[in-house]
């Protein structure tokens, strides 16, 4: 798992971290909002409790493996992506050495140092490891944070599976008569503290994370209640 990059003077960068947080906060919102909207709008429909739970995990089995396989493809090409502009790299900088560095050195240049220093710099990091400075600073690859097919799918499922667990326990736990308000209820307040959370450990406004999923998910239910709702009636 990334860790986050601290700084002699204390600053802490939460970028490594991005891609478990992304899957894990994809997941999570993904499983919120779905399975409470499928829930609700099977409960609109007039459907008994036992129809409503097997809609709810029904949803949590497949949401979970889709979130898993659909992590993994899209993370794997990222993968790919990476490694084969590695590999192109890696040729160039055995065939080319003096004119890859240069084109570093040009890099430094254009980022405000003098030809004389920005050489200095090329040649002292080429020294310590050439294919992790052309990486970084010409591919724009961290070495120590490549993409993980893996940690995504398994990060992503669980997280989802985890998530997707909240409008089931709120339909088990709510009288008949409130089922849809509990549901949404309990989804929509996880749905705050998970983009206040996200906000948090990502670095952004809180209330400004909370209130864009929040609003997301609550129009996801709204428009699934209401189709569930036209289908009950009309089955009426």
């Amino acid at each position: 798992m990334a860790v986050e990059h601290s700084r002699p003077g204390g600053e802490v960068h939460r970028s490594a971290r991005a891609g478990w947080l992304r899957a894990a906060v994809l997941g999570a919102d993904d499983a919120l909002v779905s399975t409470s909207s499928l829930m609700i709008g099977v409960a609109a429909s007039s459907a008994t409790q036992q129809a409503i739970l097997l809609a709810g995990v029904a949803g949590l089995v497949a949401g979970a493996m889709s979130m898993a396989a659909g992590e993994y493809v899209s993370v794997s090409s990222q993968r790919d992506v990476e490694l084969a502009d590695i590999e192109i790299e890696k040729q160039e900088l055995a065939r080319e050495p003096r004119a890859e560095l240069n084109e570093l050195a040009m890099i430094y240049v254009s980022r405000g140092l003098d030809k004389e220093l920005a050489m200095k710099v090329a040649k002292q990091l080429s020294r310590r490891d050439r294919l992790a400075a052309h990486m970084r600073d010409e591919l724009g690859i961290d070495p120590t944070a490549l993409a993980r097919p893996m940690q995504a799918a398994w990060i992503s499922a669980a997280s989802f599976a985890s998530f997707a667990l909240v409008p089931i326990a709120g339909l088990l736990v709510a009288p008949a008569d409130v089922r849809i308000p509990v549901i949404a209820g309990v989804s929509l307040v996880s749905l705050a503290g998970l983009g206040a959370l996200g906000g948090r450990l990502g670095g952004a406004p809180v209330v400004r994370a909370a209130l864009r999923v929040t609003v997301g998910g609550l129009l996801a239910m709204v428009t699934t209640a209401a189709i569930g709702r036209l289908f009950g009636v009309a089955a009426g």
